[in-house]
């Protein structure tokens, strides 16, 4: 049974809930492999083989203790159903168009894990935002953004479909970190020489609200012009 635990929705955090209501600790309890973001929206949240890392927006890359809290994240116990592999150099949109055809089905959600060696990786990171808070697209458009060239390591990402957008992002949300763990964030752009890719086809979407939250569960939250601040912020 594969199953995708998210705290919280896309639409929230982009409507500016940015408050950590779920410890890191609490988030490992429902999966090994995942993204998110931090309390503030502070940086990017990588999880990889049971262990969290927050992308920083100095560039650095920091090993979570557990006691952090997330506003927003997505985690599984990853389980591939699917693998294969690509050693023709390609760009990212290039790429997932190759994806897209190696998903069992774009109506519903999968879990992608890239190992590779990439001949540049593009990535940002959201800096921590103090309150009252702004739209998730006000504070993207302030972010500090990271190149590297010739760089090992993971990508790993959801695919969400069409039928969720404002839930989750339609199409790939990709987070990346380096093998030597020194570089890391939420990717905008890069180009992959080779690299091993595996899938997990999620059958159970488990949706999970921080009701314990005051202010989210009697705040009056605007969704307008969500798609679009999606598509700019994400």
């Amino acid at each position: 049974m594969t199953r995708l635990f998210q705290h919280q929705t896309l639409g929230d955090l982009m409507a500016g809930f940015f408050d950590g209501s779920m410890t890191i600790d609490a988030l490992l309890e429902h999966g090994n492999y995942g993204i998110g973001t931090m309390d503030h929206l502070d940086g990017e949240l990588i999880v990889i083989d049971g262990q969290a890392y927050q992308a920083r927006k100095d560039g650095q890359l920091i090993e979570l203790t557990g006691k952090e809290t997330v506003p927003y994240a997505s985690v599984t116990f990853f389980k591939s159903h699917h693998t294969f592999d690509v050693a023709t150099p390609m760009n990212m949109l290039d790429f997932q168009e190759v994806l897209k055809t190696q998903l069992q089905s774009l109506h519903t959600f999968s879990v992608i894990k890239i190992e590779g060696s990439f001949e540049s990786m593009h990535t940002r990171v959201i800096p921590r935002t103090e309150k009252p808070y702004p739209r998730f697209v006000e504070a993207s458009r302030v972010q500090p953004e990271f190149k590297t060239q010739n760089v090992k390591g993971t990508c790993i990402g959801v695919y969400g479909p069409y039928l969720f957008e404002g839930v989750v992002k339609q199409g790939f949300h990709c987070h990346f970190i380096s093998e030597d763990r020194q570089f890391g964030g939420h990717i905008l752009d890069y180009v992959i020489n080779q690299g091993h890719i595996a899938i997990q086809t999620v059958r159970h979407f488990d949706q999970h609200f921080a009701i314990d939250n005051e202010a989210f569960m009697k705040a009056d939250i605007n969704y307008d012009n969500l798609v679009a601040e999606i598509n700019e912020g994400e």
